[in-house]
């Protein structure tokens, strides 16, 4: 945890606070920033959901994820696979495949860069170890998807309008469980693609679910997202849908009673 760092404490609703701050960590030589949200309570240690941003970077959006995730009670930890303050730009087409696609074309340095996340998430004191999942959005989504066919020992992860297609590098043993929540309409993720991947986990004989939103595009939960030509619209009703599931998901691989 990076020295000096000053702690923002948001009041939440009830007696709890929330604390959130920024937390510097390594790949390589690659300096890192992940965001950190918890509920300053008793509960000690609790489970920790790693989010990892869109093709934009770790901007407000992931950071919101995180605090939505303490919300529930968990560790929220808005991972960096970029590097730290290299972030894109919302609209920005170009710059924002420019900084995805180094890891969507080496799977192999996708896989290498989100486990030091979870790395760094499971040397928090107040983290349960043995209770850790992943989520992410559209580019994150294909990290979280690595992340279990790279094998890594996490409880379940969420792929939320995130990418289906696998890259070169063979998949190792999957004991993660897998939730996909998928708009019909994605013109990024065709049905094909869809079809693959369940055929994938299928083989790979993971426990997994594909939810998919009937009118839904790609950014579905995202309320800046307004680009029909692109593919990318925000729709409530599916980011409504989504959000429950992920909620039931988290609830169940943690062994939470309802």
């Amino acid at each position: 945890m990076k020295n000096g760092e000053k702690l923002k404490m948001e009041i939440e609703e009830g007696l709890n606070t929330m604390i959130t701050q920024t937390i510097d960590y390594q790949d390589g030589d690659t300096l890192l920033e992940g965001y950190l949200a918890y509920k300053d309570d008793a509960v000690i240690p609790k489970p920790a959901v790693l989010v990892a941003h869109d093709w934009s970077g770790r901007r407000e959006f992931a950071c919101k994820a995180a605090e939505r995730v303490a919300a529930m009670g968990y560790v929220g930890f808005a991972l960096d696979m970029y590097g730290k303050s290299v972030f894109g730009k919302d609209g920005d087409i170009e710059g924002n495949s420019a900084l995805m696609r180094p890891f969507a074309d080496d799977r192999t340095l996708l896989r290498r860069r989100i486990t030091a996340a979870l790395q760094a998430a499971r040397n928090l004191p107040y983290v349960d170890v043995s209770k850790v999942a992943a989520m992410g959005y559209c580019f994150g989504g294909m990290c979280v998807l690595e992340l279990a066919r790279s094998g890594a020992d996490v409880s379940g992860v969420i792929s939320i309008h995130g990418i289906f297609a696998p890259g070169d590098v063979a998949n190792e043993a999957i004991t993660a469980k897998v939730l996909c929540l998928h708009g019909h309409d994605d013109p990024m993720v065709p049905p094909e693609q869809v079809l693959a991947f369940e055929q994938e986990m299928t083989e790979s004989n993971v426990d997994w679910q594909v939810h998919v939103y009937g009118g839904t595009m790609h950014a579905f939960t995202n309320p800046v997202a307004n680009n029909p030509g692109f593919g990318t619209v925000y729709r409530e009703t599916a980011a409504n849908r989504a959000y429950q599931s992920v909620a039931g998901f988290l609830q169940e691989i943690f062994e939470i009673s309802g």
